[in-house]
């Protein structure tokens, strides 16, 4: 049972009306011809893979930050959040996390505590690994604030065939680190701002997974860790 789960995993239900679509359209295309039904069956199949949901195991301890997205550090640097948050101008230390259209596209909250903020921003849909990304794509920011009155910042942003994002949460909910939060459709990116000073235990070029891979421990000693490809 356990080996037939890693093969078959929830999908979320945001995924079925797409799902629904592609299968109706490879119908239609096997009664024109059974070499385009096999094509529209395949697309069918990678939409239900897009959207599966899969449980994760979150590791639990007090200041650890987890990935709130599958995919790939693209990037680590200081940046300001985004102003609608009302964050403040100073730059904090960000990890960017980039997603595929093969990763999974649910959105899991990198820590716990109270949501202060939920701030959409309309914007372009430039490749979401750019760093510009950050500024001038669509977006939906979430400012969070700890038990020891830090913040955290988590933001969704569109990228360049993403054309939708989902957020569940809004102000003043109660949030646990791991939990789904939202979605993003079709291609995306994923910022976390830690509070200053607050140094990431993840390496540019690290494969993540959301809820369980471990950003940040904010009680942590630990320096920014270095990583090379072996």
């Amino acid at each position: 049972m356990s080996a037939l789960k890693t093969v078959i995993v929830p999908i979320h239900r945001a995924g079925w009306p797409f799902i629904a679509a592609f299968a109706v359209v490879a119908a239609l295309l096997f009664s024109l011809s059974p070499a385009l039904g096999w094509i529209g069956l395949g697309l069918t199949g990678w939409c239900a893979y897009f959207f599966r949901d899969p449980d994760r195991v979150t590791p639990v301890g007090h200041g650890l930050v987890v990935s709130p997205a599958d995919g790939v550090v693209s990037m680590i640097t200081e940046a300001a959040p985004p102003p609608e948050l009302g964050m403040g101008p100073e730059p904090l230390p960000r990890v960017s996390v980039f997603l595929n259209v093969f990763d999974v596209h649910v959105n899991r909250m990198p820590v716990d505590g109270v949501v202060r903020a939920v701030e959409y921003h309309p914007g372009a849909f430039l490749n979401a690994s750019l760093d510009k990304a950050s500024e001038l794509n669509e977006r939906n920011s979430v400012r969070v604030v700890l038990p020891d009155e830090r913040e955290v910042a988590v933001v969704q942003i569109a990228g360049l065939v993403a054309r939708r994002i989902i957020c569940h949460i809004e102000p003043g909910q109660t949030v646990r680190s791991g939990e789904r939060y939202g979605l993003i459709r079709f291609g995306s990116r994923c910022d976390v701002y830690l509070p200053k000073g607050t140094p990431p235990l993840v390496c540019v070029g690290q494969r993540m997974v959301a809820g369980e891979t471990i950003l940040a421990d904010l009680y942590g000693v630990e320096p920014a860790r270095q990583g090379e490809i072996r």
